[in-house]
């Protein structure tokens, strides 16, 4: 077997479906996709996400106190990408720029994309300094999904973006 070091680690758990962070505060909006995520709690509802504490998103989580998570398909691979290049402290609303158009959340003052296939408006309840990363810990305040969800993905109605660790690293399964 070949010898993993720690750098590489987490592109062990690759492909991942990323979702889009989101958030707003003092008249930014900022967001950046992620991909260690997950459900922590049943009741109450609570999720988690590791994030760079150096980003300005998590930064804007943080003084925002809520964010939302939203799972887009692989239509949107091209704005994904253009938020993980783009620094949120560069323009009033990363959302925009990046070609996402998003409303206010239905219960939590948060950003939610426009045509996510699901999303999680969440308020937050924790965070973490682990390592070189934040982990931020949310209680979901509302969550929908489009009709391609029922209990479970419908892979014939939605075909999940996908990020693979490598440069160009967003895509969708081929016949997904």
């Amino acid at each position: 077997m070949l010898k993993v070091g720690p750098l590489l680690i987490h592109r062990l758990f690759y492909p991942q479906v990323p979702a889009v962070l989101s958030t707003q505060h003092g008249g930014k909006v900022s967001a950046m996709p992620v991909v260690s995520y997950a459900s922590v709690s049943d009741l109450p509802p609570l999720v988690a996400v590791a994030c760079n504490p150096r980003s300005f998103t998590c930064k804007l989580a943080l003084k925002a106190s809520s964010f939302s998570l939203c799972i887009l398909d692989g239509h949107h691979a091209g704005a994904v990408a253009k938020l993980a290049t783009t620094s949120g402290s560069k323009v009033k609303d990363k959302l925009l720029d990046a070609g996402l158009s998003h409303r206010p959340g239905s219960k939590l003052k948060v950003p939610v994309i426009r045509g996510a296939d699901a999303t999680l408006e969440c308020r937050l309840k924790d965070h973490w300094k682990l390592g070189d990363h934040t982990l931020l810990v949310g209680q979901v305040e509302a969550a929908s999904a489009s009709g391609a969800f029922k209990e479970f993905w419908d892979y014939e109605k939605y075909h999940p973006l996908l990020y693979t660790g490598w440069r160009e690293g967003l895509t969708t399964l081929p016949g997904v």
